[in-house]
This record gives structure tokens, sequence and C-alpha cells, in this order.
């Protein structure tokens, strides 16, 4: 019983670490990551609705296929089939891929007019600027603030006390990241300084192109708090590869708290913001 009672409370604490960082690529990934936004949710629900019209259509062609090269093979077949035309035929494979259509159509519509389509008013309003290989970040609140965000180097990691790398992956975790409040519309205003490139984030469900001397907007209202990463999504030179992006989605209250001390200490505000997340998550898996 101790046992098992010390490996549930491992798995527990596993997994309330695994909330604070909780999208991230995983080896050998197939599928989404977790939907971190209610787009996402609808993404992943129209991903598994379209292969249960994409699975049986393929299945469908591939025994097709393999019947007519049997039952239509040389050896098995010396005369040929004269045939032209069969109505029957004809009219089952134009309707029956327009009814198919109609109900991909139907919610992919519904999808990108929500994509589209914020439930309320932002709250946040966060530019995002990229470059040659990097992101330049302002809060366009009332008294506005930026800063830079480039890939973390490995010999920065201990400073920035970025070092568990579980947290913070390898060309993933960068120097700074872009705090927001959970539950919260955070409106995001994309351009690009020198060629384009683009704003992606797998778990929000968002990708938009950064176009020079254009602004292009999206948004994102993020229900879990946690740490999550993107990557510019456009090939944009040779250090394309090395251009992420890292969303932390905190409380309410913590927001505000890094927000009114980033304006004049980003690094300071950071770190606040990092141990009060610590030791809200020791507190958790202590309380399980």
């Amino acid at each position: 019983m101790r046992k098992i009672l010390a490996s549930a409370g491992a798995a527990a604490a596993y997994f309330a670490s695994a909330a604070a960082y909780a999208a991230q690529p995983t080896p050998w990934q197939t599928a989404f990551q977790p939907a971190a936004t209610g787009i996402m949710e609808q993404i992943t629900w129209f991903e598994h609705y379209t292969l249960w019209f994409l699975i049986p259509i393929t299945i469908l062609v591939l025994l097709l296929l393999g019947y007519c090269v049997l039952r239509f093979r040389s050896s098995a077949n010396p005369v040929p089939s004269r045939t032209s035309h069969n109505t029957l035929i004809e009219v089952i494979w134009t309707v029956g891929p327009v009814v198919v259509l109609l109900f991909l159509a139907v919610p992919s519509f519904q999808l990108l007019t929500a994509q589209y389509s914020p439930p309320e008013d932002a709250k946040v309003t966060v530019k995002a600027t990229a470059n040659q290989w990097n992101w330049d970040y302002e809060y366009q609140v009332a008294e506005p603030f930026s800063f830079n965000s480039a890939i973390l180097e490995e010999a920065d990691r201990a400073a920035a006390g970025k070092e568990n790398r579980a947290e913070y992956p390898r060309l993933l975790a960068v120097d700074h990241e872009v705090v927001v409040p959970v539950n919260t519309v955070v409106r995001v205003l994309i351009t690009a300084s020198d060629v384009i490139h683009s704003f992606a984030v797998p778990a929000f469900g968002i990708k938009m192109d950064a176009v020079p001397g254009r602004t292009n907007e999206t948004w994102f209202k993020a229900n879990k708090e946690g740490l999550y990463y993107g990557q510019c999504s456009q090939l944009c030179g040779k250090d394309h590869a090395y251009m992420p992006i890292a969303v932390r989605v905190v409380s309410e209250q913590q927001y505000e708290t890094w927000a009114a001390s980033a304006k004049s200490n980003l690094d300071g505000a950071n770190k606040a913001l990092m141990a009060e997340i610590e030791t809200t998550n020791k507190v958790a898996v202590a309380g399980n």
C-alpha cells in the first residue's frame, strides 16, 4: 500500500509540474498538442471528425483499386469490356462527393468564423514584430512597454534560472516570455521588420503571417495556465529554426504584478514570477 501511495504521489507531482509547462513538442508526436484554447479544441474536434470520412474513403478506394487489379488483369480478362457509360455509377460518383463535401464544409466554415470572431473585446493587446531572428513584443496598455525575445543560449541558462530542460527545452526556450492572464482575450498584432515570418502557437490554434509593412491580427483566450511554445513557421532565412515563441499564461493577479514590475525591471519581474509559480506548484504537489 505504501508503494502504491508513493507511486500515486509521484504521479501527482509529475502531472502538477507538467501543468506548469503545458504544451511543447514531444518525440515521435503524431497528434496535436493538448489544446489550451477553445479554438484549438474545435480544431482538434474537426480533425477527428474529418477522419470519419477520410479513413472509409481511403479504404474504399484501396479496395476498388485492388478489385480492378485482380478482376481486370489481362490473364483473367483477355477480352476487355467496351462499356463507356454507366448512369448509376456516374450519379454515385457525382452526388457522393458533393454530399461528403457538404458535411465537411458546414463545420469548417463555422470553425473559420469562430477563428475570426473573438467572444468579447480584448483586454490585452500585444504587438509582435518579427526580426531575423527574434521577436519584439510591445504591450499596448495605458503605459506601453516593450522587450525583445530571443532563443535562450545554453550559456545563459543558469543566470536566467532556466536549467530545467523539461520546462525550458533546447531550441524552444527564450530569454523573455510573453506573459498573459488566463481566461482573457488577448489580441496579437503581427508584423515584421525585414522578411515574411509567421507567428504560430500550436496549443492556441493560431498561426498568422508577419509581413513587412502590414499589420495582421489574431487572438486567443487561453483557458489553462502554463508555458506554451511556438515557432516562426515561415522559411525566413538561415536561422529560421532558431526563432521560438514562448507564452506564459498566469493568473490575472500574477499578470498584473508582473506587468507593473516589467515596465522598469523586466528580468526582475520574470524571476519573481517564476519563483512565485514554482512555489505555487510545490504547494499544490504537497497538497496532493
